[in-house]
């Protein structure tokens, strides 16, 4: 997966756990929460009702090392 694949809309399987990424948070634009501002980021709503909010730099990280499976279609 490229840098410039753009992941909203994704389903994932992190830990077993079925989720989709609903939103991209671009860097200078999340000033209620400044610890994030900084970098990009992904919110990410999980089957059982549970969220997150993820920098890109470590959902690609988890990604690589097989933590969070993206799930796409067979081709």
């Amino acid at each position: 997966m490229s840098q410039s694949t753009s992941l909203v809309g994704k389903l994932l399987l992190d830990n077993g756990r079925a989720g989709i990424i609903m939103n991209e948070i671009k860097s200078g634009t999340w000033s209620e929460e400044p610890l994030f501002n900084w970098t990009t980021s992904y919110e990410i709503r999980y089957a059982d009702g549970t969220h997150c909010v993820m920098t890109e730099a470590s959902l690609r990280r988890m990604i690589k090392n097989g933590i969070i499976t993206i799930l796409e279609a067979e081709k």
